[in-house]
């Protein structure tokens, strides 16, 4: 460990995890790298080489056991229903059933669909409505015969992310860090040895997650390829997402008129649109309605006018003959 690792360990004892084992454990685990973090901060989080060792035994037990491989589905299916009940790590989404006035959750790699979805967890984490969570969920297996719903119950759902953070104890330690010391500790945060980097690519990283704190800030950002544009609204944090292909519509965005639910911008910190050059509306309106939005931090559908505070995100290629923005 350098100077500022044995730093943060001081001062932020059992919030510090290596981003080298991110990376080790992450390959064939299909997960975001905010979610096996969370999980290394549970067994990792200490400068103690054996305890690490310790740790990232358990965490691979964790993902072995618990996290569903599209291709494993059914054997987890089977876990559930031999045990009645079983934890595992998954993505899940909700909609509304307007017809049985219900919720209706779907689990993306154990691929189950219409399981009910209880209203509390809705009104906890409304981004279930929204693209969907990362969860460690406790399902439990109810057959009944003379039911039309699904056997598959939700026990618990948490959603992994890191709970309330004293930004206090935070801004209390900063003072122990010189500015070029904070701006190595936030490079190092997104996975980027700063030691490797002249100080206009440092501050070109910290500019990158600058929507993450100031609302309704708005960036567009054109670079080669690999250089880590993506991945950090992609992997890092369970407050953005990723929207591929630049594919959406004025109801997943901003506000559905059937449902009258605020859409996107409603419930991330960010949004980020990949390949920014394919962005694609299928409203007539829609570029117009994003435009007065990114100006104004609102926008109008039928009479009302609404506010949010996501930020926008523009990635894409670099322009031909043209320098980096």
């Amino acid at each position: 460990m350098d100077e500022l690792d044995i730093k943060l360990n001081q001062y932020y004892a059992g919030k510090v995890v290596r981003k080298d084992l991110t990376k080790n454990i992450k390959e064939g685990a299909n997960v975001p790298s905010y979610v096996l973090e969370y999980l290394l901060g549970m067994y990792c989080a200490t400068d103690n080489e054996d305890d690490i060792k310790q740790g990232i035994g358990t965490v691979k037990h964790v993902l072995a056991d618990n996290f569903v491989r599209p291709d494993e589905a059914e054997k987890i299916k089977s876990k559930i229903r031999e045990k009645g009940r079983y934890k595992i790590i998954d993505k899940v989404s909700a909609r509304l059933n307007e017809n049985t006035d219900s919720y209706e959750g779907h689990i993306f790699n154990i691929n189950i669909n219409k399981i009910t979805v209880d209203d509390s967890y809705i009104r906890k984490y409304e981004k279930l409505l929204c693209g969907g969570i990362w969860c460690i969920i406790d399902m439990e297996y109810v057959y009944d015969e003379n039911s039309r719903t699904s056997p598959f119950r939700i026990a618990n759902l948490k959603p992994i992310q890191m709970p309330a953070t004293d930004v206090e104890e935070y801004i209390g330690n900063r003072k122990f860090f010189t500015l070029e010391e904070w701006i190595e500790v936030i490079c190092r945060s997104v996975g980027m040895e700063p030691s490797n980097l002249d100080k206009q690519t440092r501050w070109h990283l910290v500019a990158r997650m600058i929507p993450f704190v100031e609302n309704n800030y708005n960036i567009c950002e054109l670079g080669p390829r690999g250089t880590g544009k993506s991945y950090v609204y992609d992997e890092l944090s369970p407050y953005s997402i990723l929207i591929s292909g630049g594919q959406t519509t004025v109801a997943n965005l901003f506000y559905n008129m059937g449902r009258h639910t605020v859409g996107l911008v409603g419930t991330w910190d960010v949004v980020a649109f990949d390949e920014v050059a394919g962005i694609n509306m299928k409203d007539k309106d829609g570029i117009q309605i994003m435009k007065g939005y990114m100006a104004n931090g609102s926008f109008s559908r039928g009479k009302e006018s609404i506010n949010a505070n996501a930020s926008m995100v523009f990635v894409g290629p670099q322009i031909r003959n043209y320098a980096p923005i």
